[in-house]
């Protein structure tokens, strides 16, 4: 079955891009006005978000999401055939910043936010550094699906670390040169155990062990988000969001990547995910680590 659905995927992806992007109009009309996937979710997100807008603002900034999500599925499928020279043409950056990092002998932890495409984003990261570089996942429930994507994933060289299972998978690694990505925008799993800051208008829960892997091992963080150029073509840009993880104080580096998030998303709405449940879990009085102090938002 992996092999029949593999060829099928590879085949669909030779058709040239403006043929998926025509393909991918179409499907826009079919989920956004026709099946409607998880637009209550969306359209609920973005009121939470942007309160001072009107619904048919918020309903412009939906429609260009979807667009986008759409487009992210069909450039994530030419990943299958795609050239080198056509990915890393779709894909640029600011690449030179990590040219002087990779001197100092330092390992780095880059936390960034489900801003599209995150996936090219991955493959031109492999491509451009120096770095051993050490991706995130999570596990796919369907065997032949989750098989697919490793592979394609890992095309690179991206060495891949199972979300569950963080602790074990780095051991080989750590006495080595790498950067850690990290895409830190999840919605944490136990919400006792996040950091709860400000974030667009209400106390947010954020997973708190990227800032807690970085604390312990002083590894200096980079921020990092995506911008579209024009359809089919991203840039990423790469910045210091903390170069001594030790010396501050716990939760500062969530809060200073809380709001980072925060500008890119409101200079960008429509390339976040808006179809996660960024806050299916909601603050309780009693949660330790909180961090209401640097913010006028009050708990909701």
């Amino acid at each position: 079955m992996y092999y029949i659905i593999y060829g099928l995927l590879y085949v669909f992806s030779l058709l040239p891009l403006w043929v998926l992007y025509l393909i991918s109009d179409a499907l826009y009309a079919l989920i956004y006005h026709v099946i409607g996937y998880r637009k209550r979710v969306v359209l609920d997100n973005l009121e939470i978000a942007f309160p001072e807008k009107t619904a048919k603002e918020r309903e412009r900034i939906a429609r260009r999401f979807y667009h986008n999500l759409v487009d992210y599925f069909l450039e994530t499928l030419k990943m299958f055939s795609a050239s080198d020279r056509f990915l890393l043409r779709h894909f640029t950056g600011n690449w030179e910043f990590f040219e002087e990092l990779y001197r100092t002998g330092r390992s780095y932890e880059i936390m960034l936010g489900h801003t599209f495409n995150w996936e090219w984003g991955n493959y031109a990261f492999g491509r451009q550094v120096q770095f051993k570089y050490l991706g995130v996942y999570m596990r796919i429930n369907n065997k032949v699906m989750n098989r697919l994507f490793l592979k394609m994933r890992a095309r690179s060289g991206t060495v891949l670390l199972p979300a569950g299972d963080m602790k074990k998978s780095m051991l080989p690694h750590r006495n080595t040169q790498y950067v850690l990505a990290l895409i830190a925008d999840q919605s944490p799993s136990n919400p006792q155990k996040a950091y709860w800051i400000p974030f667009l208008g209400r106390l947010t829960g954020f997973v708190s062990s990227p800032e807690r892997g970085a604390r312990n091992a002083n590894t200096p963080v980079i921020f990092a988000y995506i911008e579209k150029k024009r359809r089919g073509y991203y840039n990423v840009v790469f910045s210091m969001g903390e170069e001594n993880p030790a010396g501050v104080k716990e939760g500062e580096i969530t809060i200073k990547y809380a709001r980072f998030m925060e500008n890119v998303i409101r200079r960008y709405p429509d390339m976040w995910l808006w179809s996660h449940r960024r806050w299916k879990h909601s603050w309780k009085s009693g949660y330790e680590n909180t961090f209401p102090a640097v913010s006028g938002n009050s708990k909701e």
